[in-house]
């Protein structure tokens, strides 16, 4: 099983440029499966979660071609509406491709999915959804099974936390539904926004996208596509935490600020120089971080995904910070391995306590998650001596080479085992 092992001291200086956005480019390509015609996705993401995502595609009987970043589905003649557990286990994202399904076949079986160990994330809001759009949902033996008698009927359906699965996969069952779906209190990622446009260039009829009510005037069929990727605001902040961080010195290209506007305000919070440019965004850690209390929430808010990040940069800074996880029940199963380090956290239900320290020290830890994951490994470049994090496979899940992306912005790290950066 490989492990990264990083040697601390370097701070992180030059440019990087970050991957498509693995959260968008999920749910995107199962919108292929709304059309039999052929769609085109550049700047795919090369990450395990894909591969995943494009092996689910082509069981179901879609043509999936990849060079590079470039992807070509064409689900012109499936062969299956089921989706096993062997696929879904392992990405939550997977559960997606029922709505599709059940649009174009009328029937769908598809397996309950898993993924990362950070809370229980129950499908049940997906489910609600779509028996209000018409359909028969039963959940029997781990999977849900989905009917229903022609097409699905346009609803108006209030979701009760903005939960972006579910107004992903409300959208794109909608598109293909008889009449009006309006959802309520629908999530407003920018990943949910590049979805809508994608299927709005598939023909779709969709208002108000990036805002909490979506309304979806159901049409007939959808057509092809092509269409590029969003940067990935993940990994952006990822790299740009790690700069600030390590007082270092990081233009992140492609990263959107728009995409970023509550990281990048903790970040100048917190004492980092923030230039904010058309092609990308610079952050300069010119002397040790100030601490910041954050506390996630929907977006426009503090993202979840950024949160184990922020809270290794917390380790080391000076004073006292107070992490609050509103979204996902166990996010905070790194902090145990951060402590490992020499870090100073205390968990008291949905808040993190972190007091500042001098200086972490280097340790074998172990990743739980991926977000967990990469929050070692940036301990890890601050960290005096040697930090090996093993179960590495859940940061491949949405990280593409960052260990060699590390090493360019000069890092001391690499990878041992069977996969090399």
């Amino acid at each position: 099983m490989d492990s990264i092992v990083v040697r601390g001291g370097c701070r992180l200086s030059g440019e990087v440029e970050v991957e498509g956005a693995k959260n968008a480019a999920l749910p995107i390509l199962f919108a292929a499966l709304l059309t039999d015609e052929p769609c085109v996705f550049r700047n795919v993401p090369e990450v395990v979660d894909v591969r995943t995502a494009l092996r689910l595609l082509a069981d179901l009987g879609a043509d999936v071609q990849q060079e590079g970043t470039t992807v070509w589905v064409r689900a012109k003649h499936l062969r299956s509406i089921e989706a096993p557990y062997e696929l879904v286990k392992t990405m939550r994202a997977s559960f997606l491709v029922l709505g599709p399904l059940l649009a174009r076949c009328g029937h769908a079986r598809v397996s309950t999915p898993g993924g990362c160990a950070i809370g229980a994330r129950p499908v049940d809001l997906h489910i609600k959804g779509l028996e209000q759009l018409g359909a028969r949902v039963e959940v029997v033996h781990g999977y849900a099974e989905a009917r229903c008698s022609g097409r699905l009927r346009g609803a108006t359906v209030y979701l009760d936390v903005p939960s972006v699965g579910a107004t992903e996969h409300l959208l794109m069952v909608a598109c293909l539904a008889e009449g009006t779906t309006r959802i309520e209190q629908a999530a407003r990622e920018p990943e949910v926004v590049d979805l809508a446009e994608v299927l709005c260039k598939m023909g779709a009829r969709i208002r108000g996208a990036g805002e909490d009510i979506l309304v979806v005037d159901g049409v007939e069929r959808l057509h092809g596509v092509e269409h590029t990727i969003i940067p990935d605001r993940i990994e952006a902040g990822t790299f740009l935490i790690g700069a600030a961080m390590t007082q270092g010195d990081v233009f992140v290209r492609n990263a959107r600020p728009e995409h970023l506007h509550a990281l990048l305000l903790k970040l100048r919070e917190a004492g980092a120089d923030v230039t904010e440019d058309t092609g990308g965004v610079r952050v300069r850690g010119r002397q040790r971080l100030r601490s910041v209390d954050v506390k996630t929430m929907p977006y426009p808010g503090f993202p979840t995904d950024l949160q184990a990040q922020f809270m290794a940069a917390m380790t080391c800074a000076e004073g006292r910070a107070v992490i609050t996880e509103t979204i996902f029940e166990n996010r905070f199963l790194h902090a145990v391995e951060l402590n490992r380090l020499g870090a100073d956290i205390k968990i008291s239900g949905n808040a993190a306590v972190v007091q500042g320290v001098e200086k972490l020290s280097g340790a074998p830890v172990m990743a739980t998650d991926l977000r967990a994951s990469v929050s070692l490994v940036l301990a890890g470049l601050v960290a005096e001596g040697e930090t090996e994090v093993s179960r590495v496979y859940h940061l491949d899940r949405g990280y593409f080479r960052l260990e060699q992306k590390l090493r360019a912005l000069g890092a001391d790290v690499e990878r041992r085992g069977r996969q090399k950066g």
